[in-house]
């Protein structure tokens, strides 16, 4: 087989032919024109409603490329396109080859008869999405009236990422061009198309791994399967048995086997199967040796939904991941590392890829296998009703079984998910109950007929769920707290208390949210200095949900004094959303086994915006991931608190039984005493367990300069706390603590002492002029002793900190009692 790569150098035209710039490829319209200087950046400012009216035309993507007479004469010439976005029309050597119309699938063209030795042109003219639309040729009885909230008119009837068209947390900015690899593969002898991976785990504790090899034609050669350690020695080579003209098996029993376990539940060992040709080719699929499903047995309070991994219930701990840029040209495998590394660095073992994006690149789900993280891979469909024609279906179909073939053999792969929120859509949201009773017919023909078909075709073996959230399917009760999935948005849309999550005991809360603004200097990177007001245009443009922004002061007005200027105001709403998602999963936490998951929304940005993530879109993490990091951990503490009674939980979501001395305190701000108690406790292996609990004083109830104090040392020596004030901190009189900073150096990091005189709520440590990730953050210091935060120097992600005395003068600290 031999290989041509197109990537690189292409010429940018319009739609007359005119020559704009050159552009890289894998690249698209806005990254050409970014690159060569002719627009501005589409994030900053409101640049983005300029960029955005560009795709109302036609774009060009032309090259040249020599053909040697060696790859001419093989018996096949296919052009492959791993990724156009979207409606494109291929021409070689002024000749038509092909229209398509779907970003997400991978096109394998024959190009046998129009191309030549020597040079060769190939032009791909991108058709305007938003022309498309406007003369949609709509079916009687099918016109299509909804639009979800953010996104321009008609994302349903294009095979393009629906985010692309805007979303309550991104940019309408409809990109086209080529997204993914471009390369033409010759070939005359057999070639593998194909390999499929099943495992056996037997009861002696063998892994049977059997890999189904489908070839293009019959051949006499041998086919040969390897399996080894990965980055290891080969442990055993086979001949594949043929089984019909094209396909061949074989079956690789490993006796001992290494077991994959999602992070914090063991290692990732990986092994790598390896099937060749006497021809030379060969075909890696790395894998990793693990059962994995998702259970729904009746129990008593309905049916469980359950992550399985090797027999062992996981408590999915996550959130929700959307695409990594607006410009997917800007993604690359460095920021998708650096997320998935954060995920890791706080405690997640699981994440879901919402169904309103694309579907992930082979890196993404490699280190997704590397870290322990199990994907809920949603397909791509969100929010949205679907005219399903028979064009559609076929389109639809093919682009499933391109992307399952992919993905399937990841040991990371958990489950696919039908649609993000279709099916409760049709059962309960007012909008869609507009829409015709044959596009509702259509939801159950795609997501309950279609697509679990393609997906059995491809893959027989990993868990389908219909939507998210459902019950199972057929409208029957999606959002139920018996079975099933759930998306809880009481809390932020309702303008529900944060303890109004303590009501409710779902089986699994797969969506479930609350705003935050970015920090200051990512604001800076898109507003001028006289636009640093939530409610400027330009802050505006930068909010994509329209009732946020109140919602935000709703619930600072309900829980803090209002801050005294624009950097106070950024840093109480990251607090706010820390406290909120913390209250859902302390909760869901302590109910362990009735509650199996929860996976908050979202994790990241795919622009500079005010939005749900716990991380930004340069990587900076707000308040929330470094409390999820806290709240996430596998042995966490936890306050439940119901009017005068509380009590200190400890979650256990470890091998071991974990426990030690509990101990639950009423302090001053001062940190003195007030009353205390005091019990040994253990929790057993994967459980959760209230330790102490006690009942406030009515006296202590009325009292301003009161909070509470839950503190659990482990058998170790490791010190667990939690705490809240008695009062709601705007009735609380905190005082503004002194604070004592010592800083050392060692090898490969700092360290940074603190310790204070009064009690320091959500202690933020930050550089005006660099960006870290510190060991800890946002911290609360409820007592004397001092708290030490760890710097490495590898987590310094821009600027540099020269040593001690530098990072120490440098260094800024915030609290609550700073910010009125």
């Amino acid at each position: 087989m031999i290989k041509l790569n197109l990537n690189g150098q292409w010429e940018l035209r319009n739609e007359e032919g005119e020559n704009l710039c050159g552009i890289t490829v894998p690249g698209s319209v806005i990254s050409g024109l970014y690159a060569a200087g002719k627009i501005e950046h589409p994030y900053d400012r409101e640049n983005e409603y300029a960029v955005r009216e560009l795709f109302w035309k036609d774009y060009i993507f032309v090259r040249c490329f020599e053909l040697s007479e060696a790859l001419l004469e093989e018996d096949r010439l296919m052009l492959v396109c791993e990724g156009l976005d979207t409606l494109a029309r291929i021409e070689l050597n002024g000749r038509e080859l092909a229209s398509v119309n779907n970003m997400h699938r991978t096109y394998i063209l024959d190009i046998k008869d129009y191309v030549h030795a020597g040079q060769n042109e190939i032009r791909i003219v991108f058709e305007s999405v938003l022309r498309f639309i406007e003369n949609y040729p709509y079916q009687k009885n099918k016109v299509i009236q909804y639009v979800p909230c953010g996104a321009m008119k008609g994302n349903q009837l294009i095979r393009k990422a629906h985010s692309m068209f805007g979303w309550d947390w991104g940019p309408q900015l409809v990109d086209a061009g080529i997204w993914r690899d471009i390369y033409i593969e010759g070939s005359s002898l057999a070639r593998i198309e194909d390999v499929r991976i099943r495992q056996c785990h037997e009861h002696n504790g063998g892994v049977r791994v059997c890999a189904e090899i489908t070839l293009s034609e019959k051949t006499a050669e041998t086919v040969q399967a390897a399996l080894a350690e990965k980055d290891g020695e080969s442990l055993v080579c086979v001949m594949a048995e043929q089984v019909s003209d094209h396909v061949y098996k074989a079956e690789i029993l490993v006796e001992h086997p290494k077991l994959w376990w999602p992070n914090g539940y063991g290692s990732q060992p990986l092994y790598q199967l390896t099937v060749s040709l006497p021809n030379g080719q060969t075909v890696q699929k790395t894998i990793g040796l693990r059962t994995l499903t998702v259970s729904q047995e009746a129990d008593e309070w309905g049916n469980e939904f359950a992550l399985i991994v090797n027999g062992v219930k996981i408590f999915a701990k996550g959130a929700n991941y959307i695409p990594e840029d607006a410009v997917y040209p800007w993604i690359t495998k460095e920021r998708i590392a650096y997320l998935l590394e954060s995920c890791v660095r706080a405690h997640f073992n699981c994440v879901r890829v919402w169904g309103g994006g694309y579907y992930p690149s082979d890196d993404f789900y490699d280190l997704c296998d590397e870290y322990g993280l199990i994907v809920w891979q949603d397909l791509m469909y969100a929010c949205n009703v679907y005219d399903v024609t028979e064009e559609f279906a076929k389109n639809v179909r093919q682009e499933t079984l391109d992307n399952v073939r992919r993905i399937r053999h990841h040991a990371s792969l958990g489950l696919w998910c039908g649609n993000n929120e279709i099916e409760s859509a049709w059962h309960h949201w007012g909008d869609f109950q507009k829409e015709s009773m044959y596009l509702r017919a259509d939801y159950i023909k795609l997501f309950e007929d279609i697509l679990p078909k393609a997906l059995k075709e491809a893959d027989d073996v990993t868990f389908y769920w219909p939507s998210s959230p459902s019950s199972g399917g057929c409208f029957d009760e999606p959002d139920s707290d018996m079975r099933g999935d759930v998306h809880y948005w009481d809390v932020w849309h309702g303008q529900k208390p944060f303890s109004d999550y303590q009501n409710y005991y779902f089986r699994f809360c797969s969506e479930f949210g609350f705003q935050s603004f970015p920090s200051l200097k990512t604001i800076q990177t898109f507003t001028g200095e006289g636009d640093r007001n939530i409610f400027s245009k330009v802050m505006e443009s930068h909010q994509k949900n329209a009732s946020a922004n109140g919602k935000m002061l709703y619930y600072l007005s309900e829980n803090f004094k209002y801050p005294k200027d624009f950097k106070s105001l950024l840093y109480v709403t990251q607090i706010l959303q820390g406290m909120a998602i913390k209250s859902g999963v302390d909760h869901w936490r302590r109910n362990r086994g009735r509650c199996m998951g929860s996976l908050y929304w979202q994790l990241n940005d795919n622009w500079p915006v005010a939005s749900w993530s716990g991380i930004d879109y340069y990587g900076r993490w707000k308040a929330l991931h470094y409390m999820a990091a806290r709240f996430y951990a596998p042995v966490a503490v936890s306050l439940q608190r119901t009017q005068d009674d509380v009590s200190v939980w400890l979650a256990n979501e470890t091998f071991d039984v974990q426990g030690g001395e509990a101990f639950l305190r009423v302090r001053d701000m001062n940190f003195h005493i007030v009353k205390e108690w005091k019990v040994s406790g253990t929790v057993d292996a994967l459980g959760t367990k209230k330790l102490v609990s006690g009942v406030l004083d009515t006296d202590v109830l009325k009292q301003d300069n009161l909070f509470i104090e839950a503190e659990v040392i482990l058998k170790d020596g490791t010190i667990l706390t939690d705490s809240e004030t008695v009062l709601p901190y705007k009735h609380t009189r905190l005082p503004k603590p002194h604070f004592a900073v010592s800083v050392s150096e060692l090898d490969d990091c700092f360290a940074i002492i603190l310790q204070c005189d009064a009690f320091a709520p959500f202690v933020e440590l930050d550089f005006a002029d660099a960006d870290v990730i510190f060991s800890d953050n946002y911290v609360t210091i409820s007592n004397e002793k001092p708290v030490t935060i760890r710097l490495d120097k590898r987590d310094m992600i821009r600027g540099e900190i020269q040593n001690a005395q530098d990072l120490q003068g440098r260094l800024t600290l915030t609290t609550v009692a700073d910010t009125f």
